[in-house]
């Protein structure tokens, strides 16, 4: 899987593809690629590694041609390498295919396709394709019915282009479980996994659905179902600026990201508080309120850094609303045959809104009869087209791969949609006010701890070599622990781990000497003084301690070795606030180990396979 780029007009599609490439670069990839038809003759370039090593072999090589695709890989089946780059071809090299996903049966297609004669380069579950498609091709079907043909005997995800030389006025288009769209321009169209790849060349989109296939021309395009139903596709206007994908003259994505969150979060709640009333207005979710509030029970279903959000939405929501509130791992719920009622509520959280093992959950809740919403930051997702009902982030178009203002906006949401749900049942107007001021004075709060940035670069630089890292919160903060930890894993590769505070007893104190850094996030609340002890705990085992605690705290400053300091707020949005420090502590250490954060290693942005 990773990224798709297709372009079909009168122009060189080659300077096209790269660019588009470079915009997908944020979502991780380990090999590049290229293929073109010019004048009824089809080339291929591929590369490992970056995709800038694939434009000075596409130069050098002088590739061009009005109708190609392009692709970065990020290896699922094969190693890293030139071979099992994408495009795919047969055996004349003809036929060229690029593919997000993964095909489950391509085992059983590749031994019937071996029989017949098909010789494979690669290691691939992709390469199965475009043989698969050629096989149809040599029993006299044109390009649009052998790709449809194909599909149709192949179990598992797709998002594909197909370009043919004997038929080079088309690219063939599908789709199922992996994002794919069209972007329309004048004279000329394009295709990709990611919208942002567009925006360059043109804002009209159209979303594919699953089990839906396209012939796209120069001047137009054909949507119809696998079953070869035809279908209208809608035309979307997207608006998302270029300004919004650069890197703003900050070093990385990451930071810019990281500083953009005054704004992100200010972005996530604008015209949705209602002082007055103290309550939460929700466009997405009218029609529906009612019904959540009153639910005999909400699920939270999420992966990765959005499960750690819903995490603490679970906190919020027990707290203010009295529902009763179960978070799982989108992963596992849908193969544990999971119990779900009609008046449940299940809440599906995704940045990218197209992480497969969420849509798959999200996909299972709803057989089950229960009301679906989606929580997401892409407009025009998957999430967001399956869900019955749902809210949108509004963080921002987010390009590092760690996920840092996407996380807090998700918070911020989740806590308008707690106000909303406890306003519904027993939570009063003072209080209900209460906390609308609180939510109202997140951005300024945020960026008071920006401002300490420096500090806490300083504070990074004392840990670079540290192999391992234990981190501990409680209660509401205990989900940050996990997001804390997992940052650092992400980014710096440093071995950490996240832990409910008072559980460091049983068993991860055995870890802790003078080499085991911990951070403890001990903001002034009702487990405040557990917390302390939890320190003294590490303290006498010659443990190194780094706290962040609130600015009114001189208590804890002469118990640690490091504190970082933000302002109070409510135990619920505490999180919002403890959260930062860990963003900036484990961007400077990665940095400072000269590693790449926008683009680590093994990691892609948007995770669609299972």
């Amino acid at each position: 899987m990773c990224g798709i780029v297709g372009y079909i007009g009168n122009q060189n599609s080659v300077p096209i593809l790269i660019e588009g490439l470079k915009r997908l670069e944020y979502r991780g990839y380990d090999s590049a690629g290229v293929a073109s038809i010019n004048l009824g003759k089809s080339d291929l370039i591929k590369v490992k590694g970056k995709v800038s090593a694939l434009e000075e072999k596409v130069k050098h090589e002088q590739l061009q041609g009005n109708i190609g695709i392009g692709h970065t890989r990020w290896a699922t089946h094969g190693a890293p390498n030139e071979t099992n780059a994408h495009p795919h071809f047969n055996s004349d090299k003809t036929l060229y295919l690029i593919h997000n996903g993964i095909i489950e049966n391509y085992s059983v297609l590749k031994t019937a396709l071996i029989s017949k004669g098909y010789n494979f380069n690669s290691e691939t579950d992709s390469e199965v394709l475009v043989h698969l498609i050629d096989s149809f091709i040599k029993k006299g079907n044109d390009l649009f019915n052998s790709v449809r043909y194909s599909l149709n005997e192949v179990e598992g995800a797709y998002g594909i282009c197909v370009i043919y030389s004997d038929e080079p006025d088309k690219i063939i288009v599908a789709k199922k479980g992996s994002p794919l769209v069209i972007g329309i321009g004048d004279g000329e169209n394009y295709i990709a996994s990611d919208v942002n790849a567009l925006i360059a060349y043109t804002s009209q989109i159209v979303y594919l659905e699953d089990d839906e296939i396209a012939v796209v021309y120069k001047d137009k395009f054909q949507a119809r179902s696998i079953s070869d139903e035809e279908i209208v596709k809608e035309v979307h206007e997207v608006k998302i600026a270029l300004e919004e994908i650069s890197k703003g003259g900050y070093q990385h994505y990451m930071l810019k990201e990281i500083m953009e969150q005054p704004e992100s979060v200010r972005n996530s709640m604008r015209g949705r508080l209602l002082y007055e009333d103290g309550i939460s207005k929700l466009g997405g979710l009218e029609g529906f309120d009612n019904r959540i509030a009153y639910s005999r029970r909400i699920v939270i279903s999420a992966c990765g850094t959005s499960w750690h959000a819903g995490l603490v939405g679970e906190y919020m929501l027990e707290q203010y609303a009295g529902i009763p509130v179960e978070v799982d791992y989108a992963s596992e719920f849908r193969y544990r045959n999971p119990v779900i009622q009609p008046d449940d509520t299940m809440i599906f959280i995704s940045q990218s809104g197209e992480t497969a093992d969420t849509l798959a959950a999200m996909k299972e809740a709803k057989r089950k009869g229960a009301l679906v919403l989606g929580v997401c930051n892409v407009v025009g997702s998957s999430i967001a087209r399956e869900s019955t009902a749902g809210v949108y982030i509004h963080a921002g178009p987010e390009i590092g791969v760690a996920s840092t203002k996407a996380f807090t906006s998700q918070l911020v949401v989740l806590s308008l949609i707690t106000l909303l749900a406890a306003r519904k049942r027993n939570l009063s107007l003072i209080d209900g006010k209460k906390i609308i001021e609180e939510i109202d004075s997140l951005p300024d709060k945020i960026a008071r701890i920006l401002k300490i940035n420096d500090q806490i670069e300083h504070i990074a630089e004392k840990f670079v070599d540290a192999k391992n890292f234990l981190y501990l919160g409680r209660g509401y903060n205990f989900p940050v622990a996990l997001e804390g930890a997992l940052k650092l894993k992400e980014i710096s590769y440093i071995h950490a781990e996240g832990y409910p505070a008072a559980e460091m007893k049983h068993g991860p104190i055995a870890l802790i000497d003078e080499n085991m850094p911990t951070v403890v996030i001990a903001p002034k609340d009702s487990v405040y003084d557990k917390v302390l002890s939890n320190i003294e705990e590490v303290k006498a085992r010659k443990g190194k301690v780094i706290a962040i605690a609130n600015e009114d705290d001189d208590q804890i400053d002469k118990l640690v070795d490091h504190v970082i300091k933000v302002p109070q707020t409510i135990r619920m949005l505490m999180p919002i606030l403890t959260v930062i420090p860990l963003q900036l502590l484990a961007y400077h250490i990665a940095v400072k180990k000269g590693l790449n954060v926008d683009q680590p290693r093994n990691l892609a942005k948007s995770v669609t396979v299972e």
